[in-house]
């Protein structure tokens, strides 16, 4: 039971924090972000916020300083929206998922090219040696035997 609450805090969590970042927080830096996951855990003490910004370099660094800037206010809003006892710590991570799933994309996409290569070098492509280079019992085997 202590996963299904400790899931049922998570995503209100994630709920919460999303619609306070499209409401409350007015800091400028902060760019297009997207709350992708929180972790929380064991004693709802601390919760791991992972998310996305869309834009650049500088996009993703004023996004987090935004972040980090407004935990305190996002921190007690999640307390009182929770009724916790203990208002959990909240730390944000930039989520790797996006930059993984675009090398991967760019891996298959590079050995596709590979295979389509090796298709196409190979379709005129003749065998060395005798076309079915494994010997064959003969008539005159089966009768040695």
């Amino acid at each position: 039971m202590a996963g299904a609450r400790q899931h049922q805090i998570a995503d209100r969590i994630k709920v919460i924090v999303a619609e306070l970042l499209e409401r409350r927080v007015k800091d400028p830096r902060l760019g297009f972000v997207t709350i992708t996951d929180v972790r929380v855990t064991g004693d709802n003490q601390h919760a791991s916020i992972f998310y996305t910004v869309l834009g650049d370099a500088e996009a993703i660094e004023g996004s987090g300083a935004a972040l980090r800037s407004a935990t305190g206010m996002l921190r007690s809003e999640v307390a009182k929206r929770l009724n916790l006892r203990l208002a959990p710590t909240l730390e944000f991570f930039l989520d790797a998922v996006p930059d993984t799933a675009r090398h991967i994309e760019e891996l298959l996409a590079k050995a596709r090219e590979s295979d389509a290569d090796v298709a196409a070098r190979a379709e005129g492509a003749q065998y060395a040696g005798d076309a079915d280079p494994y010997r064959r019992p003969t008539d005159e085997d089966d009768e040695d035997e």
